[in-house]
């Protein structure tokens, strides 16, 4: 009898459901440590494939019988060996049939306010820790900073019977592929993203957001105002809807703010970065809910299962954002931006349209996790 499969959204449900789930990496240790699978209340342990193959029982001490034993790879193949010997010894257990491969690319849609006029729904693309969102009004959408896999959000903007109106990036991303201009091309979107991000690119049709300070979305409609927050990258926009919900980009994050050494200005950046916070976000309810593009740990994701927090709670929870002297701010932020993303100088030029790759070399150069974030505690 062949060993079960399972994949990503089978996975995520068990995970969700509280259900006892045992998660063994198979991976060489240092792609474990970089990068897993990870949730709240999940075990997960890495004993490496070819430890499996010495036929020494004592790699199997420790591995649970009464417990669902669900084996991880890069690809599946090694998963699927590993399960295959587990299955031969009485082991629960299955494999996730296209590893971390398929875990990268799986996207988890939340609502996170639904109201008489307007409904807004986060997409948690989880391995990725990349957050984009939906906001729905009148028959029409809003998307914001859409991920590569275009069909996510022209799914759910059939299941939502909604047509998607407006495309647009909070800023140039480095450490994934947009999907903003391809979406806006399938849908008949106008995509939109600042110019200053650009860089007298040409290869993309977009809208320069700084010439507008209001997008209208449905009958009625959901105010939705660009604020410009630099910081991060020079032309770094937050959104700002219904005078509650700020779409923060990677400008502030539930745990910190976005790293500003990217473009090589790191102390450069981060006066723009503290401008920004004691300028333009200053003014801004505690009320206010951020909603990132963003997060680095799982235990961002709130109790209503997305991640956001209001901006008096994370002023209060994190110290940069209370540090108002500038050159204070400046040293705390530039000085801990930490590991460059992978890849990100080939992924900035094809978000700007000036470098084309396969779907496959995509998703080669967007493998691992995001490294946009700096974190204070």
């Amino acid at each position: 009898m062949a060993v079960a499969t399972i994949n990503s959204q089978e996975l995520h449900n068990k995970i969700n459901s509280g259900e006892s789930i045992f998660i063994l990496d198979v991976r060489n240790p240092s792609d474990f440590n970089d990068w897993k699978i990870e949730a709240k209340h999940l075990v997960s342990v890495n004993i490496p494939y070819f430890d499996f193959l010495e036929e020494d029982d004592a790699v199997y001490q420790g591995l649970p019988k009464d417990t669902e034993i669900v084996v991880i790879c890069a690809k599946g193949g090694s998963a699927q060996m590993v399960a295959e010997q587990l299955d031969e010894k009485g082991y629960h257990v299955s494999f996730l049939e296209f590893g971390m491969l398929e875990w990268s690319q799986f996207y988890n849609p939340v609502t996170v306010y639904e109201g008489e006029n307007m409904k807004l729904i986060q997409l948690n693309r989880l391995a990725k820790g990349c957050l984009s969102y939906m906001v729905i009004s009148g028959g029409e959408a809003l998307v914001v900073d859409a991920n590569r896999h275009v069909d996510e959000y022209t799914k759910l903007a059939v299941s939502e019977n909604v047509q998607i109106k407006h495309v647009l990036d909070t800023h140039l991303h480095a450490d994934h592929i947009s999907g903003g201009a391809e979406l806006a091309k399938a849908t008949g979107a106008q995509y939109y993203i600042s110019s200053s991000e650009m860089q007298g690119a040409t290869g993309l049709d977009y809208k320069p957001l700084e010439q507008f300070d209001a997008l209208k979305v449905g009958a009625v409609e959901a105010k939705v105002l660009a604020i410009p927050t630099p910081g991060h990258t020079p032309g770094s926009t937050s959104v700002l809807v219904n005078d509650q919900f700020l779409l923060s980009g990677d400008t502030i994050f539930v745990g910190g703010l976005g790293r500003p050494d990217l473009g090589g200005k790191a102390r450069e950046w981060a006066q723009s970065l503290y401008d920004t916070v004691f300028t333009q976000v200053a003014n801004l309810s505690d009320e206010t809910v951020v909603l990132p593009t963003h997060f680095a740990d799982i235990k961002e994701i709130n109790e209503n299962g997305y991640v956001g927090a209001t901006l008096g709670a994370i002023r209060a929870s994190n110290e940069v954002m209370r540090t108002e002297n500038r050159e204070a701010f400046t040293e705390m932020v530039a000085g801990a931006s930490g590991a460059t993303p992978p890849n990100f100088e080939e992924i900035v030029g094809i978000n700007r349209g000036d470098i084309h790759v396969t779907p496959e070399k995509a998703t080669e150069l967007e493998i691992g996790p995001n490294r946009c974030a700096v974190h204070h505690s």
